[in-house]
């Protein structure tokens, strides 16, 4: 993983580049960054988040809106808080989503700045996926809803053979419902061979906030405490009482998943917490392991050291915008 110093970017040659990208695990400061990046740049965050684009999951998706305030400055941001809660938004719907932001932004002259950590949305975007909108198919959810998450699985992956399809996420077999959803995918896609909806090709500097593990991993803790401590468990209380079925939150994973088991009687208070917290370690080395393959894939992800002052790393982002060529 190759971090940038801010003398060997100023040795990199000049190119403009239409949208910034910044990725990072989870608890690494990408948002933070982010708002800070655009507030000197005139830009607006577009959001890569499976999950704040649901109304209601605030603390539990870590939205931190107050975040987008920096220096008395609030950046504008997009793709948060766009659907209802216990409802199921899928890549093609992002896909979309962008596009219509991204032409918004750009079409204002302002500067996209693209921030999340769900790399199957970040890489849908920037290697320009094409995909077609899949309906429900209640047929196949019937003959499928007796087999086990083992025989799904298998399944599945038979049907990504099959199709050749690349774009593997580990949380498609998380849960059984999951599992369904997939496999209702790759079958449309096996037998609908129709030419899929183009999706242009978008030009971006990537960058990656590397933080170490053990920091990281501290961070973690530290903010699920906090979570916890600012209304977690009420906040997943509220959204089952205002009707929202149990498995659906539980669909969501992390924090909707561990606290809905608890809040239902599933699971203890304690069991909950230490369950949760390593699902959430699990989960930021996912995608870390996301991100490296994306390097094999050959995106270039210029890594900055997450404990830089945050205005050297803006600086050093904005000199990259301005004086980065790739290699």
């Amino acid at each position: 993983m190759k971090e940038y110093t801010l003398h060997k970017i100023l040795l990199l040659g000049k190119l403009t580049r239409k949208m910034i990208t910044i990725l990072g695990p989870t608890a690494s400061g990408k948002t933070q960054l982010a708002v800070a990046l655009a507030n000197k740049i005139d830009g607006e965050i577009i959001s890569a988040d499976s999950r704040q684009v649901y109304r209601g999951m605030d603390i539990g998706t870590g939205k931190d809106l107050n975040e987008y305030t920096h220096e008395g400055k609030t950046t504008p941001y997009h793709l948060i808080n766009i659907r209802e809660a216990g409802t199921k938004y899928n890549l093609f719907e992002y896909q979309h989503d962008f596009l219509t932001c991204y032409n918004d932004i750009t079409n204002r002259g302002k500067t996209p700045v693209m921030c999340g950590g769900t790399g199957l949305y970040l890489e849908s975007v920037l290697k320009g996926y094409q995909l077609m909108p899949v309906p429900e198919n209640e047929q196949l959810r019937k003959n499928l809803e007796a087999k086990s998450l083992e025989e799904l699985t298998e399944i599945l992956l038979k049907l990504k053979a099959e199709n050749h399809t690349n774009m593997h996420n580990t949380t498609d077999v998380d849960t059984t419902k999951r599992a369904i959803r997939a496999i209702e995918i790759e079958t449309y896609y096996n037998e609908h061979k129709t030419a899929p909806r183009l999706f242009p090709q978008i030009d971006s500097l990537i960058i990656g906030v590397n933080i170490d593990r053990d920091t990281r991993r501290q961070k973690i803790t530290q903010r699920l405490n906090q979570r916890l401590k600012e209304g977690l468990v009420e906040e997943v209380e509220d959204l089952l009482n205002k009707g929202i079925k149990a498995e659906d939150l539980i669909y969501y994973g992390l924090e909707y998943k561990y606290v809905t088991q608890y809040v239902i009687g599933e699971i203890t208070y304690a069991q909950m917490k230490q369950q949760l917290e390593i699902a959430i370690h699990q989960f930021a080395k996912r995608q870390m392991t996301w991100f490296r393959g994306m390097e094999r894939r050959g995106f270039k992800i210029n890594w900055i050291d997450a404990s830089l002052p945050l205005d050297k790393k803006t600086d050093m982002i904005i000199t990259l915008k301005n004086n980065y060529k790739q290699l």
